[in-house]
């Protein structure tokens, strides 16, 4: 099982071994759920475990204590992935503090979490934006997984190569970095943000671990 079901926090300040993945959209019922699970789901199929990587999310205006949305549960399910025991959370400063990694699902997320501080810039990218920085990263620069630190430190390398190239590597265009709120749409477009989702996970996932998808 990917991290706790539960909502706690315990971050880099407190453990050296742990490595915390913060999924931000606005609800925290339709996009930031299924990225968090889709996450843990796909960690737990490379890794067989959580190997010190903890996954979490919240939402700007969250819902607090609501569970998903339907359609969202349903799309977790296609991908095989477990959408049970979540409730809704909103977005606090602790959260940011302890996160070493916040991935947002729009660009007016990601500015929104900067502008809580805590030196948040440098590990705060939106998904589709930070699977085009780590694209563009050579995996034979991050230390191997099974190096001292693990997966652990090789998410910390990522991350800091990840915000070294920013300011090179630009988005295409405006809409190249963001996930659209399906939030009171129909299935068909819930399982398209899904698709889209998956396929920003794949390189980040396959980047952090070291193991690309089977």
């Amino acid at each position: 099982m990917i991290a706790p079901q539960g909502r706690g926090i315990a971050g880099p300040g407190t453990s050296t071994d742990i490595f915390r993945i913060l999924h931000v959209s606005t609800g925290n019922v339709c996009r930031s759920p299924i990225t968090e699970r889709l996450t843990r789901h796909a960690l737990s199929e490379r890794l067989g475990g959580p190997g010190g990587l903890v996954v979490e999310s919240a939402g700007t205006w969250g819902h607090e204590g609501a569970p998903m949305e339907a359609h969202a549960a349903t799309v977790l399910t296609d991908f095989g992935a477990d959408p049970h025991g979540f409730t809704g959370r909103e977005l606090l400063d602790e959260h940011v503090i302890r996160a070493d990694l916040v991935l947002t699902a729009t660009r007016d997320h990601r500015a929104q979490v900067i502008s809580m501080g805590h030196s948040a810039g440098l590990r705060t990218f939106t998904l589709k934006e930070f699977t085009r920085l780590v694209r563009a990263i050579d995996p034979v620069t991050l230390p191997g997984p099974d190096q001292v630190g693990g997966v652990v430190e090789r998410a910390r390398a990522l991350v800091q190569a990840a915000a070294a190239l920013r300011g090179w590597l630009l988005a295409p265009d405006a809409e190249a970095d963001e996930v659209h709120d399906p939030y009171g749409a129909p299935i068909t477009f819930f399982r398209s943000i899904g698709d889209e989702i998956q396929q920003a996970l794949d390189p980040v996932v396959t980047a952090l671990t070291g193991v690309p998808a089977g």
